[in-house]
């Protein structure tokens, strides 16, 4: 008697999880299968479950394919349910292939192949849906997110689209995942899409999806004008999709919690914002060669720019723009001062130029200090003119922070988050502006089009 056990969540239950169980019992002859509980998702990091348990089990329960159900509420418990259990066999799907090997002292460890492009017809109805989503570019970004979106519930990654036969054959290697060379073909395979090809391509692929009426998250900078971002937004609202710019600090709980302790008062008056976001990169990495659309401001300019928007708005009445060149004729360093009617803020970014990476928001009252990783949020402090009195806060933040904006991306398409106050259009354009003040002063010109 061969046993075989696994786990999952099975939440908003579909054929990718069917096809699993169905695999696993024929892996032996007697199939266990644990269902986490809300608790335990929470904890590991898993966002966003709708289904309450017991209808989960229900759903295991009527496939007909699982002996025994038992339910998972802790972490270690695997082991000790291999253990109990006399398991031989522990499988999941290909996702998560690597991630469980420290079982295989314990039993064989089998990753089962995934079920690729999900048929919205064979997918439960109900209120929540799951999104089928093409990822768009096969670059550094795109098994990051294949890997976090494992963690969010009612979303399934169906396939890729990149023209390059190389980079797509070492992805489909790499993750398994179908890659077209087709755009058309691609999305008629999807219900939305995650853009994370070149900067220079995302406005035209944004608007080619969305005019297809896919909903589309699109990684940073969306734009390089504020006329294409506010047509974008425009195009959404006329199709009735999701428009999402992936500024995955937007939507950490951390970075959330961090604005309203700023905007609740403790520090008085916000007066002054100051973000910093620099990385020695790569010599050999994209924003460091390419000289059109590489350098530091275009790659991580987003990231301090969301701060200052969010907290000081998007009536500025000045930007000013300095820039230290690089070899390759990108930035190799930027420091953008901006002026409110109250208040002032500076943004600086870097490739080639290494500072301190906080965030510093500067009150009437005191001020709030969040260091080096300030944009994944995970400690930060208020402090005031007595230096004993200090306020630490510890908000939760689990894997790279893209499961966040994916989970915010899934509700919003299923309407549950309709207004996206964690990144309104308005500040999106903004970005966008002080962008294109960027590009107009770079290349000496007073404005720049979209191509």
């Amino acid at each position: 008697m061969k046993t075989v056990i696994t786990y999952g969540t099975f939440d908003l239950f579909h054929e990718g999880h069917y096809n699993l169980l169905k695999r696993a019992k024929e892996l032996g002859d007697r199939l266990i299968v644990g269902v986490t509980t809300e608790h335990f998702d929470e904890a590991r990091g898993k966002v966003n479950v709708i289904d309450p348990i017991m209808k989960r089990i229900e759903n295991v329960k009527n496939t007909g394919f699982a002996d025994e159900i038992i339910i998972e509420d802790h972490e270690g418990q695997k082991i000790e349910d291999i253990q109990k259990y006399g398991a031989d066999i522990f499988t999941v799907g290909s996702d998560w292939v690597g991630h469980f090997d420290y079982l295989k002292p314990f039993c064989e460890v089998v990753y089962l192949p995934r079920t690729p492009e999900i048929s919205s017809t064979k997918i439960r109805s109900g209120k929540f849906k799951v999104i089928r989503i093409g990822i768009i570019g096969t670059g550094r970004v795109a098994p990051r997110f294949l890997y976090e979106a494992n963690y969010v519930s009612g979303v399934n990654v169906d396939c890729a689209f990149n023209p390059d036969a190389e980079s797509a054959g070492a992805f489909h290697k790499k993750t398994g995942l179908k890659v077209y060379a087709d755009f058309d073909q691609f999305l008629k395979k999807v219900d939305a899409v995650y853009i994370a090809s070149p900067h220079e391509t995302h406005y035209l692929y944004a608007k080619s999806a969305m005019e297809a009426g896919k909903s589309v998250l699109c990684e940073k900078p969306m734009t390089f004008s504020r006329a294409a971002a506010e047509e974008l937004y425009a195009l959404a609202e006329e199709k009735g999709v999701v428009l999402m710019e992936a500024v995955k600090t937007a939507y950490c709980p951390g970075f959330q919690q961090l604005l309203t302790v700023a905007e609740s008062g403790k520090i008085g008056e916000i007066c002054d914002v100051e973000a910093a976001f620099t990385r020695l990169a790569d010599p050999a990495s994209r924003e460091v060669t390419d000289s059109e659309y590489g350098g530091s401001f275009l790659e991580y300019g987003s990231y301090p720019l969301l701060p200052i928007i969010k907290l000081l708005g998007t009536e500025y009445e000045d930007v000013h723009i300095d820039s230290l060149p690089s070899a390759n004729g990108n930035d190799a360093y930027t420091k953008i001062q901006i002026r409110y009617a109250n208040a002032m803020a500076t943004a600086k970014t870097g490739t080639g130029v290494k500072s301190e990476g906080q965030l510093v928001i500067s009150g009437t009252k005191g001020y709030i200090l969040a260091p080096s990783p300030w944009w994944l949020t995970k400690y930060f402090e208020i402090r005031y003119e007595d230096a004993t009195k200090i306020e630490s806060y510890h908000p939760n933040f689990m894997g790279d922070g893209l499961r966040y904006e994916i989970s915010q991306f899934m509700l919003k398409i299923n309407g549950v988050d309709t207004r996206g106050y964690r990144l309104t259009a308005q500040e999106s354009i903004a970005m966008a502006d002080i962008t294109e003040r960027f590009m107009a002063q770079r290349e000496g010109s007073l404005s720049i089009a979209e191509d």
